[in-house]
């Protein structure tokens, strides 16, 4: 028989292996250190705020990674309230108290 030429492996291809699970348990940095989260919640606590060019600057990130992080950590995860206006320099970016 061909199948018993096959070598019969218990292979379950639902179990994740070890490197797949030991990423899924990383978490994002804490806002501790020099840290380019910490970086980002610093500028933001700024008397006048941000923009996001500076952010970019300051984190090296592109545009749309320090909005994902704004909304998806700082303001979902960390709870901070974020505000936005528009002035002279362009849209300025701002932890509320």
């Amino acid at each position: 028989m061909a199948s018993a030429n096959k070598s019969k492996k218990n292979v379950n291809h639902n179990q994740k292996t070890s490197k797949q699970s030991d990423k899924s348990k990383k978490k994002f940095p804490d806002a501790k250190g020099d840290s380019k989260q910490a970086m980002l919640i610093e500028l933001l606590k700024r008397p006048g705020g941000t923009t996001i060019d500076e952010m970019v600057k300051a984190t090296g990130w592109q545009q749309h990674s320090v909005r994902g992080v704004m909304s998806g950590i700082l303001k979902k995860k960390l709870g901070l309230s974020i505000a936005s206006e528009k002035e002279e320099r362009g849209r300025i970016y701002r932890i509320a108290t």
